[in-house]
């Protein structure tokens, strides 16, 4: 690969480690996969049912540790339900053989974490989740455990993305600060400190809705269908006069930022959880932000964040304008030649309170 200045890789270096080979496929990779500073990967063939989530450990290959937890295999060939509250490891379409100096890092993509469906990139050799070290030689997995719905996939379905970078990519503060001055980043007065940070938007808007939360009991969700379930028979309407919730151990929320926020061509982002002390709750499962999201010549004039909030152990109150994440950006190597919202189809520029793409809208 030629010589690239130090930050995110975009699409058209995206496309250049594809012909080099440093990102292999089964099947051709196509030009749908390639996003403005990331690249879908793809569900192969089969699926493995595992008694347990894992990671291969140091000199270990995720198909040995399928060996040892493997309950039964499942052929996606004609579509299969993948249950909720189990684990399942999906060997993916794409490898990676990658030069020394970069490293990659995973995400589930906005659709599936808006289901709840906790889906992981795991490596051979791998000590974390979703991290994939400089210079990786191997095969690629997704670890799926479906939290609040069973799903129907098949293969070719992309359920999480990669983002390739060379070198020491993310702001400081001082940097963060600078890049608002420039460019303004988010609405109101920015609170930026290990990333800018957004809070929860509990005003209430259209009757009182503030949110959702997923129903315990519903039927399955084909991830090839678009805009096609009512979010009655999946979703509770969250409605509150009180500019606070009380969220419930074990259920999962759809929310939404009180700030709108922009990333310029220049830079990503990356949705990172705020700090533990705040509360029991965990604030995101998809969280990568491309570059041109909520940018105005990009159709954005600034867009909210989706919130996906699960509880933990206790019930908590969670207070309108509390800050429950932060936003991590980050230098791109190149401005991308196709931002996200501009000439590529993008389901949540200039987004509000929505829920994922398979549900009709109210």
């Amino acid at each position: 690969m030629s010589e690239t200045r130090a930050g995110v890789l975009p699409a058209q270096t995206l496309s250049r480690l594809i012909a080099e080979g440093a990102i292999n496929a089964d099947a051709a990779v196509t030009r749908a996969q390639i996003q403005p500073a990331s690249l879908d990967l793809r569900l192969g063939p089969v699926a493995y049912r595992v008694r347990a989530s894992f990671l291969a450990g140091a000199g270990r290959t995720v198909s040995e540790r399928i060996a040892e937890f493997e309950m039964h295999r499942i052929d996606l060939a004609k579509g299969a339900v993948l249950e909720k509250g189990c684990v399942y490891v999906v060997p993916l379409m794409e490898s990676l053989a990658l030069p020394s100096g970069i490293q990659a890092v995973a995400n589930a993509k906005s659709s599936t974490g808006r289901l709840d469906l906790l889906t992981r990139t795991i490596t051979d050799g791998g000590t974390e989740f979703d991290r994939i070290p400089p210079g990786y030689r191997g095969p690629l997995y997704a670890e799926i455990c479906p939290r609040s719905f069973s799903v129907l996939v098949r293969p070719g379905m992309r359920l999480n993305q990669i983002r390739f970078r060379q070198g020491q990519a993310q702001l400081d503060d001082a940097a963060l600060r600078a890049l608002h001055r420039e460019t303004r980043l988010v609405t109101g007065r920015p609170v930026i400190d290990g990333g800018l940070g957004f809070s929860v938007d509990l005003r209430p808007a259209r009757r009182g809705l503030v949110g959702y939360r997923a129903k315990p009991h519903t039927g399955v969700v084909d991830l090839d269908r678009i805009g096609q379930y009512a979010p009655a028979d999946f979703w509770e309407e969250i409605r509150t006069r009180e500019r606070r919730i009380i969220l419930d151990p074990g259920a999962f929320y759809i929310l939404v930022s009180r700030e709108a926020v922009t990333i310029p061509p220049t830079h990503a982002a990356e949705m990172a959880p705020y700090l533990a002390m705040v509360g029991e709750f965990r604030v995101h499962y998809a969280g990568f932000f491309d570059p041109g999201f909520g940018w105005a010549p990009a159709g954005g004039a600034g867009s909210r964040g989706v919130l996906e909030v699960r509880c933990h152990e206790a019930p908590f109150v969670l207070e309108h304008g509390q800050v429950v994440g932060r936003l991590v950006y980050e230098q791109m190597a190149e401005v991308p030649q196709t931002l996200y919202g501009a000439g590529i189809a993008s389901n949540y520029q200039g987004q509000g309170l929505k829920l994922s793409k398979h549900f009709r809208a109210g």
